[in-house]
């Protein structure tokens, strides 16, 4: 017997990551490849927002996770800084109330724990962001050129 009232597919992961974040501060927002979920993040005198954003591909059943920061910073004489920082972000913050009554934590892993969970139980599997990949290459690709300059000059100026 067929369910065509059950989601199937990127619906059921949207349908169970909205459900999973109600009345949680994380705010969920539909996209056309996938979903965001956004999180301020407590910081004292900076203002943080944390978007986990997911790619879901259908036909490979295949999602990727990305981490965008948004920082906004404020500095003397009432300048600003803005940031944004966009690949696997992974740090944790906690900070009080100047009056010590409030506690605030934060971390990203909880974030991705739950994306990756829900995922994972509907069967999808998670692709790495290709950025990373790429920025491991060029730095290994970096550290044999500087390793092999190395040893050239070493040859070279050998007494």
């Amino acid at each position: 017997m067929n369910d065509t009232s059950r989601p199937s597919g990127a619906e059921e992961v949207r349908a169970r990551i909205q459900a999973a974040t109600a009345g949680t501060p994380y705010r969920y927002r539909w996209t056309e490849r996938g979903f965001d979920l956004v999180v301020g993040v407590p910081v004292p005198g900076e203002r943080h927002v944390h978007t986990y954003r997911v790619e879901l591909r259908r036909a490979e059943k295949t999602f990727t996770l990305t981490d965008v920061v948004r920082t906004q910073e404020r500095g003397p004489f009432g300048t600003t800084w803005k940031t944004v920082e966009i690949g696997r972000a992974r740090y944790r913050t906690w900070s009080r109330s100047l009056d010590g009554s409030e506690r605030h934590s934060f971390s990203s892993a909880d974030g991705h724990r739950l994306i990756r969970g829900v995922a994972e139980e509907l069967g999808w599997r998670e692709l790495k962001p290709a950025a990373p990949k790429a920025a491991l290459f060029a730095g290994a690709f970096g550290g044999l050129v500087a390793l092999g300059t190395l040893v050239a000059l070493a040859i070279a100026f050998w007494p």
